[in-house]
């Protein structure tokens, strides 16, 4: 029989192997634990937690971005239409944070004092990455396939692209012209744009979409997809088609029809506070095509090939007042007299949608009540398989 001076040892040393291996397991299994690996699988779970969704780092994330006012907003609730695809309102956290990480790293003095406290590159970017999943994962209800938009994040794709090997990036592409006409008639503020100047906020968007395009290039063709809105407005199904391909997501009929799906459960929740929301809470139209013809000024459309080069490299006339985008599919056009046949239904949509809060259409909780946290690959299906927006 051991004597009590050994036995007392060797016991609190087996308790302690077996504490540290309990604490060991449950860390490892915890996705707060800071020494997770990069790879690391977390959770996202339905409100009565019958399903998980994983997200982590090397997953396919989506991310939608371009100058505001470029479409952005439809693309979005487009890819939100469809069971398998989350992106949600914009947060405009992600680029604001990405922004920063460059101040940082751009300035001599701020980059020096991270790499003496221990900050370098790795240890920042991997930090940052994984708030941003956590953005991503976890402002919206859970879903296969996570997506961002929040335009000028597409400024940082090259960061993004490392950060997340496996995303994929769309880039937004409209007519200058029509960009910038958006912007100043609805009073759009972004930094840097003087609203009282046509020619300023062109320039501005010039050299925005120089910098965006050539990070999209730079990704290559298997990472970023230029998507151009015309093309999108006007032949919705081509388009969609091999953006869903591009991403790896299977086709459905139900994106064509997104505004079926507006603030239902389980379906696209539209923010009160983005400009677009008036506008995408109706079929795909042609209205907001030809809106900016009359609006830019004489000087404008003289010195328009100085002022906005990037027009014709990206193939837009910029002599061609208005320019011959293409013909539109029925479908659309159809959506478009539907929509002047009963202006007035429209507004009062918007309107509605416009004044009411997120709370009365999904419940008190923000953080996903139990009606609005219907999983995504959940929505009635029809006999024949097709999604069905359960209306």
């Amino acid at each position: 029989m051991l004597r009590r001076s050994v036995k007392k040892p060797l016991v609190y040393g087996v308790l302690t192997i077996i504490i540290v291996l309990i604490a060991h397991h449950w860390l490892c299994r915890d996705s707060a634990f800071v020494m997770v690996k990069r790879d690391a699988v977390r959770y996202s779970y339905s409100s009565d937690k019958n399903r998980a969704y994983p997200y982590y780092q090397d997953m396919p994330l989506i991310f939608v971005g371009g100058m505001p006012r470029s479409g952005t907003t439809l693309m979005r609730v487009m890819l939100d239409a469809h069971p398998e695809v989350r992106c949600g309102e914009e947060t405009r956290v992600i680029p604001r944070l990405l922004g920063l990480k460059r101040q940082w790293q751009n300035s001599a003095k701020e980059s020096k004092r991270l790499v003496e406290a221990g900050l370098g590159d790795e240890v920042l970017s991997s930090a940052i990455a994984a708030f941003i999943l956590e953005i991503i994962a976890k402002h919206g209800e859970p879903a296969l396939h996570l997506c961002n938009k929040d335009p000028f994040t597409l400024k940082y794709t090259d960061e993004l692209a490392q950060m997340f090997p496996s995303a994929k990036f769309l880039l937004m592409i409209r007519d200058g012209r029509a960009v910038v006409h958006s912007i100043v008639s609805r009073k759009v503020t972004i930094s840097g744009f003087d609203l009282k100047s046509f020619r300023s906020c062109l320039e501005k968007w010039n050299s925005a979409m120089e910098n965006m395009y050539y990070l999209c290039m730079k990704a290559g063709s298997s990472r970023c997809m230029p998507v151009y809105y015309e093309q999108l407005v006007l032949h919705p199904e081509e388009v969609m088609r091999k953006v869903l391909g591009f991403l790896d997501i299977p086709w459905d009929e139900i994106i064509l029809h997104h505004e079926e799906l507006i603030n239902k459960p389980g379906g696209i929740s539209l923010s009160r506070i983005e400009r677009s929301t008036d506008q995408v809470v109706k079929p795909v139209n042609l209205d907001a095509l030809s809106k900016w013809i009359n609006a830019v000024p004489d000087d404008v459309r003289r010195d328009i090939r100085k002022i906005a080069p990037m027009l014709e490299k990206l193939g837009y006339d910029p002599d061609a007042y208005p320019p011959n985008y293409g013909q539109a599919d029925k479908f659309v056009q159809d959506n478009t007299l539907e929509i002047k046949k009963n202006e007035a239904f429209w507004q009062k949509k918007a309107l509605d949608i416009q004044k009411m809060t997120k709370s009365a259409y999904f419940g008190s909780n923000l953080n996903r009540s139990s009606e609005m946290a219907v999983p995504r690959d959940h929505r009635l299906q029809t006999s024949n398989g097709n999604t069905s927006s359960g209306s």
